[in-house]
């Protein structure tokens, strides 16, 4: 018997209802998210550190407060956001009324990985409920503390009739995908985005796949050494580098890696000291699975910095890889973890057509004092998003729209971004029901004068025109 049908069948029968579309259900929703985060935020901050064992600063910065930033938003802007939009008219339709209708799909599924456990289940269920839909969570089992508080604490804030939280493995995950729902949100690796895409498909159902890929950051010549470092070593290792927008590999020419290798080895000294093992700050590796396959990568090229492991702890140092070739497996996968390989390229030439024989990635960074190189970078390559001289920070802007392209996802979220993700964007145009005079025009018998007239009336112009 399936586990689950039950439980999607109230959730449509609730959105059928229109519970989820009046403006004051969402908002006490939202609502009912921003006290969760501020009630339960140590819980939520001590669950982090047993998944992942993240400082309370990078759980503050990337998952609470970040968070509790997107429920800010939604709430301040609900209202306009749901608001129709006009749009322009042609000559044909000046008495008519034309619009958008911000429409929610119906039944939502949002599948969250283990990385970020907290934020990427709360900004895709942020823009979920503000669009006004009926919500599935499917939080990860590999990061079993969070997902614990996300089971049994979150749903006492919202409204259990129109939001579900449903826990399990791959197995589970597979006959919940047999059901027909009217969006899919995933966020994950490409094999498993693969499986979830064919699995819409087969009801024909909209998607999300938000997922990752090999981020290139190219290092110019004339960049200080030491800058870079800091801000590389700071955004390679958070969150023991398991984040999808990290840097997965520097380029740069010969002589600039003799001069970063220092920096960075200072970068993470200064960091983490001088046994990072016992820094607070530095995270864990999710699971032995992973910290196996890690512990594979630190083979390639040759370690310049780091390379130490303990798998009792689940710690891989901060590590960086020199003399590394393109063919080696740590160039060939997402690495996901706290591993920098340093590849050496002869010019900029050379390094944008390096990546541009690689798969479209997730995020792409660039570094340099001067400005026509970071443009020349933007323009001659494709990514999810970019970031000139500095890491993800343009994560931080709910104005900028995320999202991958090609094999690192399609769609796009944060801030408003995600209400229209989830929301159905209706054509509506409302026409007089007299004046039936006018519509002689478009009707048999056809002539060529009628024909003219009705091209005219009907171009794509903006017309400020009350009177035919």
């Amino acid at each position: 018997m399936d586990s689950f049908e039950d439980k999607l069948q109230q959730l449509r029968e609730a959105f059928k209802a229109g519970l989820t579309k009046p403006a004051e259900f969402r908002a006490a929703q939202l609502q009912g998210l921003g006290h969760f985060l501020r009630d339960n935020k140590q819980q939520l901050q001590e669950a982090l550190a047993q998944d992942l064992h993240k400082s309370t600063f990078e759980s503050e910065v990337s998952e609470i407060a970040i968070s509790q930033a997107e429920v800010d938003l939604a709430l301040r802007n609900l209202r306009s956001w749901m608001k129709d939009e006009k749009v322009s008219k042609n000559l044909a339709t000046q008495l008519d009324s034309a619009f958008i209708r911000k429409e929610p799909f119906g039944l939502v599924l949002i599948i969250v990985p283990w990385n970020y456990p907290l934020y990427l289940t709360l900004v895709p269920l942020v823009g979920a409920i503000a669009a006004g839909n009926c919500v599935v969570l499917k939080p990860s089992e590999t990061s079993k503390a969070t997902e614990k508080i996300l089971a049994e604490v979150l749903p006492r804030y919202l409204d259990q009739s129109c939001f579900t939280v449903v826990l399990g493995g791959p197995q589970e995950t597979g006959q919940l995908l047999e059901h027909k729902f009217d969006y899919i949100f995933f966020t994950g690796n490409a094999y498993v985005g693969k499986i979830v895409m064919a699995a819409a498909a087969k009801h024909l159902t909209p998607i999300t796949l938000e997922l990752g890929g090999k981020n290139p950051c190219y290092v110019d010549d004339n960049c200080d050494p030491q800058t870079v470092a800091n801000r590389v070593a700071w955004f390679r290792y958070f969150n023991a580098g398991q984040t999808c927008v990290a840097p997965d590999y520097i380029l740069c020419s010969q002589e600039m890696q003799e001069r970063l290798v220092p920096a960075l080895q200072n970068a993470i000294t200064r960091f983490y000291g001088d046994n990072p093992q016992t820094s607070p700050n530095l995270g864990r590796i999710i699971n032995q699975k992973h910290f196996k396959r890690l512990q594979g990568l630190l083979g390639c090229g040759r370690v310049a910095i780091g390379g130490q492991s303990d798998e009792g702890e689940r710690y891989i140092a901060p590590t960086v890889l020199v003399d590394v070739q393109e063919t080696e497996p740590v160039m060939q996968e997402e690495i996901f973890g706290p591993i920098l390989p340093l590849v050496t390229v002869r010019s900029l030439d050379e390094a944008i057509e390096f990546i541009n024989r690689r798969e479209k990635p997730l995020a792409l960074y660039a570094f340099s004092k001067r400005s026509q190189v970071v443009k020349q970078v933007l323009a001659r390559t494709s990514s999810g998003g970019f970031c000139g001289n500095d890491g993800f920070m343009h994560m931080t802007l709910s104005s900028l729209p995320f999202g991958g392209v090609g094999t690192s996802g399609m769609g796009r979220y944060h801030g408003k971004f995600s209400f229209d993700t989830f929301s159905h964007q209706r054509a509506c145009l409302l026409r007089s029901p007299g004046m039936e005079k006018i519509n002689d025009l478009r009707y048999p018998p056809y002539s060529s004068r009628n024909l003219r007239v009705l091209l005219v009336a009907m171009e794509d112009r903006c017309c400020s025109c009350t009177l035919l």
